[in-house]
């Protein structure tokens, strides 16, 4: 139970010290200028204490912000190399908004404010910023409480949860109609970039991102077997892309060919990296008369064209290596025609002729 002391210092202040003993725990002390303040206070920390939840509690306010941003930086960050930057750079923002405050002090509507803030201001490129840039700076800061609360228990909660997030645009689905891919692929043929077409071949027939294709090397590629095994890809995970038909064929040709001082399959001159295809690539878009359109689009393309071939959305998602069906839901109309092929073979098997007016 806590009892509550009134104090008066010798320069005549008056402070209210709040004694809490419950069998089990250890004395809990602290001192307050107002009684409500100590009878609030006791009040609280009886209930954690009762609710098993008091250690975490004093963790909370134990810890800062910036104790916790540094010791997600030392854990956690060198285990996601590939974000770590762009999560430096978030934690950089959140920091400056919530570095000397306790955890225990962070709040759900604190949060909302940076938020909105956020959505309202600019980039380095002095453009709005985006809802989508928004949500991924809350994702980690979502991921920093989430670590702290389930790994360090610093903190009872996770405050992000609590709020909405921006609602991010429908992604784009721009892809090539038949009459843009032939023209795009004549003006790859013609390019000056022997490796161009190939490129672009491959970006279609397999929707390969651009930086998958670019450091492909002849380890990854099984020519006999028809596959591509893409080490490292944007989720973190493996996959097996089938390699068939004619962009199986260029690299079959270009294997004839291929240099002996890289393993890259596209190297640039010097052999250290892969070659440079901006320039390329932006005089095939001007000479096929393409408008809004860029080389990721090969990859919407890709998706298009298995949608309407009859592939569902699973299907889509394993080619491409989504973990989630959320990215190709944006091509599920293209697949109404085979839903309705495979709808009407079912009745056709099921009932027959057996039709009804």
């Amino acid at each position: 139970m806590a009892s509550i002391e009134r104090r008066v210092a010798q320069d005549g202040t008056v402070s209210f010290r709040v004694k809490i003993r419950v069998k089990g725990h250890a004395p809990i002390s602290a001192s307050f200028r107002r009684k409500t303040d100590a009878l609030k206070h006791a009040t609280r920390v009886e209930a954690d204490i009762l609710a098993g939840r008091y250690k975490v509690v004093a963790e909370a306010r134990r810890h800062t912000f910036a104790d916790l941003c540094d010791e997600y930086i030392k854990q956690v960050l060198p285990l996601q190399p590939k974000s770590e930057d762009k999560k430096r750079l978030h934690l950089a923002y959140w920091r400056s908004k919530f570095g000397p405050m306790w955890l225990a002090d962070i709040t759900s509507a604190a949060i909302v404010q940076c938020r909105n803030e956020l959505l309202a201001g600019f980039t380095k490129r002095k453009r709005l910023r985006t809802p989508a840039t928004v949500v991924r700076y809350l994702a980690t800061l979502s991921h920093v409480f989430s670590i702290a609360m389930r790994d360090w228990q610093w903190v009872e909660d996770n405050p992000v949860r609590k709020i909405t997030k921006p609602r991010e645009p429908r992604g784009r689905e721009r892809f090539l109609s038949d009459a843009e891919r032939e023209k795009l692929l004549v003006a790859c043929r013609q390019s000056k970039s022997p490796v161009l077409y190939a490129v672009v071949v491959l970006a279609i027939s397999t929707g390969m991102r651009r930086g998958e294709i670019m450091n492909l090397k002849w380890t990854d590629v099984d020519l006999q077997r028809g596959t591509i095994l893409l080490r490292e890809t944007k989720n973190d995970t493996s996959r097996c892309v089938p390699l068939i038909g004619h962009a199986k064929q260029l690299l079959e040709d270009l294997s004839k060919v291929r240099r002996i001082d890289t393993a890259l399959i596209f190297p640039n001159l010097r052999g250290k990296g892969p070659v440079e295809l901006k320039r390329p690539w932006d005089a095939a878009i001007d000479a096929a008369g393409l408008e809004d359109f860029r080389f990721h689009d090969l990859r919407h393309t890709a998706a298009s064209y298995l949608a309407m071939n009859g592939a569902t959305t699973v299907e889509i998602a394993a080619v491409l290596g989504h973990k989630t069906l959320d990215m190709v839901r944006r091509y599920s109309h293209l697949t109404n025609s085979h839903t309705a092929k495979v709808v009407g073979a079912m009745n056709d098997k099921i009932f027959g002729g057996a039709h009804h007016g």
